[in-house]
């Protein structure tokens, strides 16, 4: 019985300790699923890596899915939020809503309610901008572009402006396809986002 009730209090006092550490779930699209580079070279690993040299013990869960789409994002954020029960959640999505020509008001609701969950379970939401190659048009790439700012004005929420501020663009800092950004500019991604993200923690 006491072997019993020893082990049941080890179990509950270890719940707690990972309770109180948290978790940092990042919902992305390649660029967050590290995507031609190894998984450890990514920015994601670097964040984790980050938050360990300060001594924080929070877990982060990459559930970034190469292709994604903001409305993929919102179907999958549900169970995301009921298994990982996050503290935080960065939302790197619409990137590929905006490559496809989606309407920019599409991906603002998406993101809106990406935000509203979130934070009915709880979180904190950092979401990270994004922009479009000027070819897209000057109107459109405008109009993308605020859509993020929109957001985080009107639900309250940290915003990193230019997720890829110092690399998009940079071709010394991107893969060949132009796209996605290369191993030399993860730490550069890390960079823009951990100001904006370490209150948060």
């Amino acid at each position: 019985m006491r072997m019993w009730l020893k082990g049941g209090v080890l179990a509950l006092v270890l719940w707690a300790q990972n309770a109180l550490a948290g978790t940092v779930l990042v919902v992305g699209d390649s660029i967050s699923a590290a995507f031609g580079l190894e998984t450890e070279q990514g920015w994601v690993q670097l964040l984790r890596e980050r938050i360990a040299e300060t001594g924080k013990e929070h877990a982060v869960v990459n559930a970034s899915v190469s292709g994604d789409t903001s409305a993929g994002g919102l179907s999958r954020l549900d169970s995301l939020l009921a298994e990982h029960r996050p503290q935080v959640v960065i939302i790197e999505l619409g990137g590929n809503d905006g490559l496809r020509g989606q309407a920019p008001a599409q991906l603002q609701q998406n993101l809106a309610r990406m935000v509203d969950k979130s934070r009915q379970a709880g979180a904190e939401v950092l979401l990270l901008g994004m922009r479009l190659p000027p070819n897209y048009g000057r109107r459109y790439t405008e109009a993308f572009a605020e859509v993020f700012s929109q957001v985080a004005q009107d639900k309250q929420v940290a915003l990193v402006p230019f997720f890829l501020e110092g690399v998009g663009g940079v071709a010394s800092m991107m893969q060949p396809d132009g796209i996605h950004p290369a191993a030399r500019a993860q730490a550069r991604l890390l960079q823009n986002v951990w100001p904006a993200l370490e209150p948060l923690l």
